[in-house]
């Protein structure tokens, strides 16, 4: 049984808003000789909320890794309110952006309050001397941090359950977990990758509401998932990756109109398809060797 979500006092300060958050551009990861992602430019908007769709293996994961700093793209760059972010992915969470992952990377043997403390590590001051001596500045950090993690507990429904171990809570409550863990650390972008997989209907409604309340602090949000009702509900803006390329970016009404979205999805070739250049050249190829071929014969048969 899971609990529900409740949209209480914001916890901890908004970030500043107005402006561009994330400013991404011309972002191309290559391994070895295959582009993951090609070439991929995206903004999100202080207070928006984008939606990232596509395919299985059309590359969102990839460029969610070169947004947070987990890989270092071959080529473009990744800017965070108008700053180029560094290439560590704990340094992308104490400029300000915060992400959860597609497989839930939670600490399973500890608490549900504890994993949400370790969010707290990019935004106190204490060091190892301060840990040390146990002195009043440390002791009053951690009960503010403690303070801090209690109000996210509570946004995301999960007070009740502070004290039990993090493996013991339902799927879905996992998922809000995670995403109390990644607010700890006070972001102003959070980068949710397939928070509905594995829902059931109510729990990916609670999940929508709870993703709008984040948007309510001030936060932008940019996010993987493969459920489009809840992306098409949820977003402002929506981009469409294909084979590592941006097809299309726009409102959720006009993404959902375009016959090269529909088309992707259904796996049909389209005119224009990231990839059809280099198909075009193979047919080219394959259509000079045939007529060559019948040439040759047609030659041989004249004598």
């Amino acid at each position: 049984m899971t609990t529900t979500t409740k949209t209480p006092a914001a916890p901890g300060p908004a970030p500043a808003a107005g402006g561009t958050v994330l400013d991404a551009t011309g972002v191309t990861m290559r391994f070895g000789g295959l582009t993951a992602v090609r070439s991929v430019d995206l903004t999100v908007d202080s207070g928006e909320i984008v939606g990232l769709i596509g395919p299985n293996g059309a590359g969102k994961t990839t460029f969610f890794n070169c947004l947070t700093g987990l890989y270092v793209p071959t080529e473009g760059t990744v800017k965070y309110r108008g700053k180029v972010l560094p290439h560590r992915s704990h340094l992308v969470t104490m400029a300000g952006v915060a992400r959860t992952f597609q497989n839930i990377r939670l600490f399973a043997n500890m608490t549900v309050l504890e994993n949400v403390l370790v969010g707290r590590h990019t935004r106190t001051k204490e060091g190892l001397w301060s840990a040390l001596l146990r002195g009043p500045g440390f002791r009053k950090a951690e009960q503010d941090s403690e303070n801090k993690a209690m109000e996210l507990l509570e946004f995301t429904g999960l007070a009740a359950k502070r004290d039990h171990i993090a493996r013991n809570l339902a799927y879905g409550e996992q998922r809000k977990l995670e995403i109390a863990r990644a607010l700890a650390s006070e972001p102003g972008l959070l980068l949710l990758d397939e928070p509905t997989a594995g829902m059931n209907p109510q729990e990916t409604m609670a999940t929508q509401e709870l993703v709008r309340s984040i948007r309510q602090q001030g936060i932008a949000v940019l996010v993987i998932e493969h459920d489009m009702r809840f992306i098409f509900n949820l977003c402002d803006r929506v981009a469409v990756l294909v084979q590592g390329e941006k097809l299309v970016e726009g409102t959720p009404e006009r993404v959902q109109s375009d016959e090269r979205v529909v088309a992707a999805y259904l796996g049909t070739p389209f005119e224009g398809e990231p990839g059809e250049s280099e198909a075009a050249e193979v047919r080219a190829a394959e259509t000079g060797k045939q007529e060559a071929a019948e040439a040759g014969q047609e030659e041989g048969e004249d004598q």
